[in-house]
């Protein structure tokens, strides 16, 4: 169902709403609204155009709401496509996600049972439905993925490869087959070397994370919206590490986070919003509940980032080593200190020991692809360990690989015309 029609300088965005089962093991069951934002060049409305579907990073996060600033990716890709921006169930404009809408379920259990529908599997077969409904049941599509959206690509390249065309994939090539606390420790090391470098561009903030974990471990520091400030929490701003401008970010948080106040020196109300500004995790609660979960198949994750956290030294708050800032993980004390997480704690719980999660990836599916895939690989990525993403770079039949530390994780975003306009090139076999 069309929703809307809108228009920007060079595009024309159309709404749509699809109704799709919660449960595609119980069609006749529960229904749920996915929205997709419909994008094409101006003067192109009528045009023959093939389509291209974006899914989006995360889990948890809605499609790019369009601007059309010049050099993003997708002013590239309505030269050649149609695009469809797909906000994944549970984000965005879809049926959402949130601690108020979990709240009309009766208990934990009812919570975390709902949110086992949201996971790339599902997220495929909703693409596969809007597909069908769209273009017909035996026309593909093309689709692009960033991080985790990359992940859905491999999902969809194991269950429904008919279903596309070509595949490209920014960041986001998963591990296939190792358990989830393989990918922990690969990705330790790499926020641990982030950190040196942050350091060593600024190497003042080392005193200033040290006063500041001081000052948290002595005091009770409230958020505006009624989170706690702890240590563990402020170590967390490191996951802004893993982009371009991520360095900066946080460094100028830092600069200002002193303040004399009326009892002397205290944090400033600017450094706590800033704080609180910083994450997405009570907005966006998919990320939290089923950030772990994104790595398994068959096992349960049990925390798996605090558990091996255990094992990286440098993380440590004593006294005798550097602050270092954590990275894209999830703990279960966060479900303590974030205030909109807070009604999510048993759902998260029962969901970290939930062990029969079904299988994500077919590899030998994967082995006898047939679909041409473009990837690009940030050598340097602090998200994806590129060690894990060339491992199923090799399990993909066919892929085209273009490694570089050139980008951050956030290259689509930061030089997208550019990037785009290469993966199309070699999907193409032009390049």
């Amino acid at each position: 169902m069309k929703t809307f029609t809108h228009f920007l300088p060079g595009i024309t965005l159309t709404g749509h709403e699809f109704q799709v089962p919660l449960d595609y093991a119980h069609p006749a069951g529960p229904h749920i609204t996915v929205f997709a934002r419909e994008m094409v060049a101006a003067g192109k409305e009528s045009a023959d155009l093939p389509w291209l579907v974006f899914f989006q990073g995360g889990p948890g996060f809605g499609s790019p709401r369009p601007d059309a600033p010049p050099g993003v990716w997708y002013r590239r890709a309505v030269q050649d496509y149609r695009v469809l921006l797909l906000d994944q169930r549970g984000t965005g404009l879809s049926t959402p996600v949130t601690f108020q809408t979990l709240a009309s379920l009766p208990t934990p259990q009812a919570q975390a049972d709902y949110l086992k529908h949201f996971r790339a599997d599902n997220i495929v077969r909703d693409a596969e439905q809007i597909r069908a409904e769209l273009l017909g049941a035996d026309v593909p599509w093309s689709a692009l993925g960033q991080s985790y959206g990359g992940f859905c690509l491999v999902t969809y390249l194991s269950l429904a490869p008919a279903g596309l065309n070509e595949a490209m994939i920014t960041g986001g090539l998963p591990s296939v087959v190792r358990p989830v606390d393989d990918v922990y420790r690969a990705t330790y090391p790499r926020v641990a070397e982030q950190n040196r470098r942050y350091f060593a561009r600024y190497p003042e903030d080392a005193g200033r994370a040290r006063a500041i974990v001081e000052y948290l471990a002595t005091h009770e520091v409230s958020l505006p919206d009624g989170g706690y400030l702890t240590p563990r929490r402020f170590q967390q701003l490191g996951l802004a590490f893993g982009a371009s401008d991520g360095f900066e970010k946080v460094h100028y948080l830092l600069e200002e986070a002193f303040v004399a106040g009326r009892s002397g020196r205290e944090l400033s109300y600017g450094f706590l919003r800033g704080v609180m500004a910083a994450h997405a995790f009570d907005t966006n609660p998919i990320y939290a509940l089923l950030h772990e979960a994104c790595y398994c198949q068959g096992e349960a994750s049990r925390w798996s980032a605090e558990r091996v956290r255990a094992e990286f030294a440098e993380f440590g708050l004593d006294a005798e080593r550097p602050v270092f800032f954590t990275g894209e993980m999830i703990y279960p004390w966060m479900f303590d200190d974030y205030a909109g997480l807070r009604p999510l704690r048993e759902a998260g719980q029962i969901l970290a020991e939930y062990a029969d999660w079904p299988s994500l990836y077919d590899v030998a599916t994967l082995q006898a692809n047939r679909v041409p895939v473009v990837a690009l690989i940030y050598y340097e990525d602090m998200y994806v360990a590129h060690t894990l993403a060339a491992e199923t770079a090799a399990t993909i039949a066919g892929i085209k690989c273009w490694v570089t530390n050139e980008y951050a994780h956030n290259g689509l975003r930061a030089d997208g015309e550019r990037i785009l306009d290469r993966l199309i090139g070699m999907v193409r076999g032009v390049v």
